[in-house]
């Protein structure tokens, strides 16, 4: 058991009393969001909530929902992170609004445990691209330059960040069910493809288009299903969620290096694409969204794709400041992060290390990930918040990466503490954006916002992965050496833009947020 209440006293620091009164204060913030959201949603088919979101609001008669009031309209669209309400019914919490979180039991649990099975292949490839990068660039793309080859793995976390934009307004109407059996069939088709590749194209076609699409399609509903079930706990019960993707990175890896050396490339995906299936079916069966609403259905088939497509890119939500630099903050790091784990294992092997250590170095950074998971999403719920959470601990991955990666990452103890140190630092990330950007959100419209802050990841990633290639160019450690400096400003940005959304949110004081 850790020593949590050792922090105790410097967490009070953050959930001082004066924490209440910044609800007030956010008001006005709040309706802004509210008038975001009521006239880029529900106007986009007539002017009444009812249908504009397929739903019947609990408390509205479907009279009172047509009766285009701004009091009505703007009630239906309040946000869920004013202060929640403390009446608990059966253990049950109930916000503000009236919605009902079981924030734990046997059901919700297994929900968790189901989000986590399935994103043990969904984020566990993307925290082991470069198991697969660095295989294929001595081999079967030996004589294709490192730029050319990083547009695979650029494509494939532009496509997926992409196709997650499509899933967001569908999964909360509709629920998971449909999008799940859907990105199972991309997903694992795309790898059983992606065995068979020589050329470039043939690449990019299975492993950045198909598998793309299959983890864009899946991540949504496995991360956005949380939200419904858990309200206090939300941070721990996501951190639990997206350990998967630690355990995948940890497994993957290591994995596909022995078979590779055992059964060769083809077969060696063959089994990967398999055991990844076999854990997105059981995922299918426990992940279910909790006490979902019959959505009304459309008056046409018209209606229906506008509030699709205008749910699924909806730009005003950046009107909202608040939203819009969240959002920037979650891309810049995460495009970071994905770059540093396409190209970690290729500079060991640049500055002379063996390919088991390289493929290693993955492993354990996936490793200390699972503790950067679970341990800050606990100080999250119970101290400090997701947004004081995410700003101190990838400050703190900036600050390894110019202090021990750039000047010592040539010996061997040195990059061994570093990933270590890195691993545990930018876990929170991945596990800990799903609560930001529910603290600035209703739960109603969550999937549709995550959705959009994977969108403009896409847009960011697009450069990224690339820029980076042609920085690292001949594989020189001078330009690896460059390559971290380009990839730790972008992760420096990102903090800033965490902690400008904060700023409008909260302002200068020390609460937990």
């Amino acid at each position: 058991m850790l020593p949590f209440n050792l922090l105790n006293k410097p967490g009070k620091v953050f959930t001082s009393k004066d924490h209440d009164k910044k609800t007030a204060e956010s008001t006005k913030n709040d309706t802004q969001h509210s008038e975001i959201e009521l006239h880029s949603l529900q106007y986009t088919i007539d002017k009444t909530p009812f249908q504009a979101t397929g739903y019947s609001y609990k408390g509205e008669t479907a009279d009172e929902d047509r009766d285009g009031t701004t009091d009505n309209n703007t009630k239906a669209f309040e946000t869920s992170d004013t202060a929640a309400d403390d009446d608990e019914h059966d253990g049950k919490y109930v916000d503000e609004n009236g919605r009902v979180y079981p924030d734990g039991g046997k059901e919700a649990w297994l929900v968790v445990f189901g989000s986590f099975m399935g994103l043990i292949p969904v984020f566990g490839i993307v925290n082991s691209l470069g198991a697969i990068e660095s295989y294929v660039s001595k081999n079967q793309l030996a004589n294709v330059s490192q730029s050319t080859i990083s547009w695979i793995f650029s494509l494939f976390l532009v496509i997926s960040s992409l196709s997650c934009v499509l899933t967001g307004g569908y999964f909360d109407r509709n629920g998971t069910m449909k999008p799940m059996i859907v990105g199972i069939l991309f997903y694992t088709g795309g790898l059983v493809a992606l065995a068979d590749c020589q050329e470039v194209y043939q690449f990019i076609l299975a492993f950045s288009v198909l598998a793309g699409v299959g983890t864009g399609i899946l991540m949504t509903p496995l991360v956005s299903v949380i939200t419904s079930w858990f309200y206090r706990k939300r941070g721990i019960a996501s951190s639990i969620a997206t350990m998967g993707g630690s355990i995948g990175g940890i497994l993957i890896a290591p994995v596909l290096r022995k078979l590779y050396s055992e059964v060769g490339f083809k077969w060696a995906i063959r089994i990967f694409a398999l055991v990844c299936f076999f854990c997105l079916v059981v995922s299918f069966f426990l992940v279910k969204e909790y006490n979902k609403e019959v959505p009304v259905p459309f008056a046409t088939k018209t209606d229906e794709l506008k509030w699709y497509f205008s749910s699924s890119f909806n730009w005003r939500y950046f009107l909202e400041k608040r939203f819009l630099f969240a959002a920037l903050g979650a891309a810049l790091i995460e495009s970071a992060l994905t770059a540093l784990a396409t190209y970690i294992a290729s500079y060991s092997l640049a500055v002379g290390n063996s390919e088991s250590t390289s493929y290693n170095l993955i492993m354990v950074t996936n490793a200390a990930g699972m503790f950067g998971r679970y341990i800050p999403g606990y100080i999250a719920d119970k101290y400090l918040g997701g947004f004081n959470v995410t700003i101190i601990t990838v400050s703190f991955a900036v600050f390894v990466n110019f202090v021990i990666w750039l000047p010592f990452g040539t010996h061997i103890a040195a990059l061994w503490v570093y990933v270590i140190l890195y691993g545990f630092s930018t876990g929170s990330i991945f596990s800990l954006t799903p609560v930001c950007v529910g603290q600035i959100s209703r739960t109603e419209d969550f999937g549709k916002r995550f959705s959009t802050v994977y969108f403009l990841e896409a847009i960011i990633t697009i450069p990224v992965l690339p820029i980076g290639g042609a920085i690292i160019g001949n594989g020189s450690v001078s330009n690896y050496n460059k390559f971290i400096v380009f990839n730790s400003v972008i992760m420096g940005v990102g903090v800033v833009c965490y902690a400008i959304s904060r700023y409008i949110s909260v302002g200068m004081k020390l609460v937990k947020y």
